[in-house]
């Protein structure tokens, strides 16, 4: 008998082990090369470029996205691109996650999974308030940066890493100076040479750096070369005599770490915008179950897939539209025409269409259909836990990523405006799960399209406007009348509804979520690693944190400048 209760116990024990093992499965890569070239631009503004060479442990989360954080808030976003592999995928603002001011790589199909490999490569053309006056010389412009370094506790191996600072034109070449404080394990001067166009280069490079200490360069050069205007003006901290070197800037970084720590803490306890874990945790950990859960709705795999909120209240609205169940009559203020009785061949509907409906009934308020709403996801989300018991919720999500590529495939192929809009009528909502959409929207409707016959129901705009040159539409009929537009149109045309739709019906998007995956997911935060911007703006030092938001981390470093206003940069790579 005490045999069979220590049996037990040791069962329990290792049961407990490996959930805990296979919940902080995270992010685990190395980064095998790192490109830096850092443009100085003539107008005083800063171009950068990225290359890394990713690659990804056996078992480890996927990564999805790359977190590019930016010296400061003033960069052009639409000069910026990236591409994975040499394959373009799309960048965000609303998906960054590290603090300070940045944009997210949204790897999309372009994934690294575990034990792959992938080339990340981003350019961000302009960035401004990037060169102060340096400390030893009035006449000089400092220019510092610190690449990209990422939390120890997810990096392996080590890095060949090459730094390259391009400075203006026109520059002599016995005018600028490097900084003598160079990173160790890098020579103790860069590599100096004078390209095609007469441009002096600096470039600093070793095969034995690592990808989680942070590396700082810097130069100077005289500030003749650029507008004054370019030159940033010292902070009002620094004016004050606020630096790390006195008691002051003791306790004024005391402060800033403890606002970092509570910042952190509430976001680790609070909703992520992006990643959204809707799930219970048992279904939530990947690898749980065996097999695949085959039959789920677009819908359901939307939840399932972690989409937002408003776009999966959009695909319920167009799926209702379609079967001829509902039509949009006005958007501001939001209101439906709810079929009453339902059309007699209406298909079959499901539980989660007919709570949508019933929250918008014509004697609802904005606040109770809000409130029902919120019930009605719940109930989903509980709904498609039950379903996914006992199987693999990896093995399903890459299952219908299968299906959402073969959607794009048949609209890609279709080869009229005609054909291409009945794959749209058809497949609409499995092409709406594509992270980049819109991306590979622009690129797949290329040429004109047919716009789907209930898009009518849906855009009361659309509806009057083709109603007025048309006869085809009659009163009270749920379709709109065949007609061609630029397929870039139409794709935009969905991007902007779900935004607007979702605004007008539930309001705050961050709010609502939270509400819903906080009934049905309370205890696990999502899996992410943020890497935040450092922007320095003062003195002859300037620090920064890094955050690393994973299941209930925090780490710090530094992005320490060696004159005043140094321009640094600590940017971040993600899941």
């Amino acid at each position: 008998m005490k045999k069979l209760v220590h049996s037990v116990l040791l069962m329990i024990l290792l049961t407990l082990l490996t959930f805990n093992n296979v919940y902080a499965q995270g992010y685990s890569f190395s980064v095998e090369k790192e490109a830096v070239h850092v443009y100085w631009n003539k107008d005083g503004t800063m171009s950068l470029d990225y290359t890394w060479d990713f690659v990804n442990q056996p078992g480890a989360h996927p990564i999805d996205f790359v977190d590019v954080g930016i010296p400061n808030a003033n960069f052009d976003i639409t000069t910026a691109q990236a591409n994975v592999n040499g394959n373009p995928v799309t960048i965000s603002k609303s998906d960054y996650q590290g603090s300070g001011s940045g944009f997210a790589v949204v790897m999309g199909l372009q994934a690294i999974p575990a034990g792959g490999k992938g080339e990340v490569h981003v350019y961000v053309e302009r960035i401004s308030n990037v060169l102060y006056t340096d400390d030893n010389d009035q006449n000089y412009a400092s220019a510092v940066f610190a690449p990209t370094y990422f939390g120890s506790k997810y990096v392996t191996g080590i890095t060949d890493l090459t730094v390259t600072f391009h400075l203006p034109p026109g520059i002599k070449p016995e005018e600028p100076r490097w900084h003598d404080n160079t990173p160790a394990g890098f020579p103790s001067q860069p590599q100096t040479e004078v390209d095609s166009q007469g441009l002096i280069i600096y470039t600093w490079q070793t095969i034995g750096a690592n990808a989680y200490t942070p590396y700082t360069f810097g130069a100077s050069f005289p500030q003749k070369y650029v507008p004054a205007s370019a030159i940033a003006q010292p902070s009002f901290l620094s004016r004050l005599g606020i630096t790390m070197d006195n008691e002051n800037g003791f306790f004024f970084i005391l402060s800033v770490a403890l606002l970092i720590f509570v910042s952190s803490v509430m976001f680790v306890i609070g909703t992520s915008k992006r990643k959204m874990v809707y799930l219970t945790p048992s279904i939530s950990i990947e690898g749980h179950g065996i097999g695949i859960k085959r039959g789920l709705t677009a819908v359901e795999a939307a939840l399932l897939m972690g989409e937002p909120l408003d776009k999966v209240l959009t695909m319920i609205l167009f799926g209702l539209v379609k079967k001829g169940a509902a039509q949009v009559v006005s958007r501001d203020p939001i209101k439906l025409d709810i079929k009453d009785p339902l059309p007699e061949n209406l298909y079959h509907l499901y539980p989660y269409e007919n709570d949508f409906l019933a929250a918008f009934a014509a004697d609802k308020d904005s606040a109770h259909r809000s409130v029902d709403l919120e019930n009605m996801f719940i109930g989903l989300v509980r709904s498609l836990s039950e379903k996914m018991k006992m199987f693999s919720r990896q093995e399903t999500i890459a299952y219908y990523k299968d299906i959402i590529e073969k959607a794009w495939q048949q609209v890609d192929a279709a080869n009229t405006p005609e054909v291409i809009g009945q794959q749209l009528e058809e497949n609409i909502e499995w092409t709406m799960l594509d992270k980049s959409y819109e991306d590979r929207a622009r690129r797949v409707f290329t040429g004109p399209i047919n716009v789907p016959s209930w898009w009518g129901g849906f855009d009361p705009d659309w509806k009057h406007a083709v109603s007025s040159t048309s006869s085809h539409l009659s009163q009270g009929e749920n379709s709109s009348p065949s007609l061609t537009l630029p397929g870039a149109d139409f794709a935009a045309s969905i991007v902007n509804n779900v935004q607007n739709f979702s605004r007008n019906v539930i309001g705050n998007i961050d709010n609502f979520t939270g509400l819903v995956s906080g009934v049905t997911n309370p205890l696990i935060p999502p899996v992410s690693i943020d890497i935040p911007s450092i922007s320095s703006d003062s003195g002859s030092s300037d620090g920064g944190g890094e955050q690393h938001h994973s299941s209930s981390s925090s780490h710090s470093c530094a992005c320490a400048c060696a004159c005043a206003g140094c321009a640094c940069a600590c940017a971040g790579s993600g899941r």
